[in-house]
Order: C-alpha cells, then structure tokens, then sequence
C-alpha cells in the first residue's frame, strides 16, 4: 500500500510511504524542495543537521540539497556573463528557494513534483528564465529522483532567448555510524582533492582519521557506484544518467555521514564552460538518479 500524507512540522512535510516495505520518504517543498528522510526496513539511510535545517538562514547539511545552476562554488563567488560581474554562492541557490507541488501519485508508487521557477530575486544572479521540475519516486527499497530543466527564455515576458549554461548535481548525505567500515566501488582509477589538486589513486576506501575528504572522480567510466557499510549490513547503490560527468566525495571527521554527489560538471564550470549544459531557449533536458538500498545476511 501506498500513501502521501502531509505533516505540519516547522515547514510542511510530504510523506511518502510503501507499508509493505517499511519505506518512507519525507519532502519538504519550502526548504530547497529537499527530501530531508528515507527508509528502508524502517531504517534510515540519510544523516539530517536538525539545528542547521531549523535555521532558515543556514544552507542545509543533510537529507538530498538540489544543486543547481553551479555545482560547487565559484573563485570569489562569482561569474561574467555577457560582460557583467554576477554573484552566485555555493552550489547556487534551488537548494534555498521554496518549490511548488506540482502532482502527487501514490497508486503502483509514490511519487510528488516539485517545481522551480525563475524569478526576479534568480536573476539578479543568474540571468535566464526556466523552470526545474523535480518527482521523486518511492518503491520497495528503490528511490527515483526525475529530473527536467527547461530554458524560457524568449517564451515569456523576461529575459530575451538566450542559450542557457548550467550545470546541476545531487548532495545526499548518507548516515554512517563507523567509517571504518565502508568500502566504495567507483567507476574511476582515481580522484582529484578539490582542494590541493592533487591526484589520488583510489583503492576502494577513505581515510576516516584525515580531518576532511573532498575529492572529484571524473571521467567515469560507468553510470552506477556502490557504497557498501558492513556495520549495517548495509548497500546503498547509486546510478546515474549519462548527463552526470563527475561523483564528489565529501566526507568530515567527526560527521556521521558521507556525501556521494553526483554533478553534470565540476567546481567553477560557469566560468571556464568545462563540462556546462547548454540548453538551447524553449528547450528541455531530462536526468535520472536512481537509489537502491539492500541490507543483507549477517
């Protein structure tokens, strides 16, 4: 059985569920369009900041963030386009803004619609007209996050037609109670620290005791990473279309989560065209990011 139920918590919660499952997901269309939970086997699989989502002034850490128009952040945050100086924080702004609910499904699924649209506070930093379109789907142990970004500029009263660059990413931040038990399988020999630069092979495991890990795999040579947590008995697997050129992964000392991001493009793309979409005025894009959880025999 399937169902949406609507919660009034500090912001109005969507809940999807499969009961025979013991699946649940939480949405929260006011807070970036963010899910803030899943469950599996009434277990979760997202680690959520409570004090940071609380605060409506803070960027949230934790549940799935929408990372849209750049992934990462800019030098000085900041971009020119058309010969103007724009500023745009890390990891723009959709993971700030409130959404829409645009459709709800709970028959052979559960799913919801969140969209996005321009509006004057998005173009005063990122000059174009669109609309995101978010549905998330709930099945079994399966999450589906569908995806379609549309340029409007020239097909509305705004902005003139313009090709569209953006890139767009994913952030889920996975619960995990001991690192020292995670293993990774990553279609990529190695991986470059966002921060020195510098190259490093990949054997499969990070390091728990280093302060940080922030580290890019890209190219790919696959559409699909595994994330297994033996202390849970727990794997968690990710796939991707085709679109997502680069995994990010992020991971802090002392955190009880680990960050396995998939972006259309890497940090600061918007300033040197590295791997942007161009979406051409009226035009439409659609991606995939497929979730499974499986807990297996002890």
């Amino acid at each position: 059985m399937f169902a949406i139920a609507l919660e009034q918590k500090q912001y109005k919660t969507y809940c999807l569920s499969d009961l025979a499952a013991q699946s649940r997901l939480e949405v929260v269309p006011e807070r970036g369009g963010m899910i803030t939970r899943w469950q599996v086997k009434g277990k979760e699989l997202l680690y959520l900041d409570a004090e940071r989502f609380a605060n409506p002034n803070l960027t949230v850490r934790g549940g799935i963030p929408i990372l849209f128009p750049i992934c990462g952040n800019l030098p000085d945050d900041a971009y020119r386009y058309n010969g103007r100086r724009y500023s745009l924080k890390q990891h723009g702004f959709a993971r700030d803004l409130p959404w829409t609910v645009s459709d709800q499904v709970a028959r052979d699924h559960a799913a919801i619609t969140l969209t996005l649209s321009s509006n004057g506070e998005t173009r005063s930093v990122y000059p174009f007209d669109f609309e995101l379109e978010f549905t998330y789907k709930l099945k079994g142990n399966e999450l589906i996050i569908f995806q379609r970004f549309t340029n409007l500029s020239g097909t509305m009263e705004g902005l003139p037609a313009q090709v569209m660059p953006f890139s767009a990413g994913l952030h889920p931040y996975f619960f995990v109670a001991d690192k020292n038990h995670l293993h990774f399988e990553i279609p990529a020999m190695q991986y470059r620290d966002q921060m020195t630069q510098k190259l490093h092979d990949f054997t499969g495991r990070f390091d728990p005791s280093l302060d940080e890990i922030d580290g890019i795999f890209g190219p790919l040579t696959g559409l699909a990473a595994i994330a297994t947590d033996t202390s849970r008995h727990l794997r968690i697997a990710l796939s991707y279309s085709s679109a997502y050129s680069n995994l990010v992964f992020w991971m802090l000392k002392g955190k009880n989560y680990y960050c396995l991001e998939p972006w259309t493009a890497p940090r600061n793309a918007l300033n040197t065209g590295h791997l942007l979409t161009y979406l051409k005025p009226g035009a439409s894009c659609e991606m995939l990011v497929h979730l499974s959880a499986t807990f297996f025999g002890k």
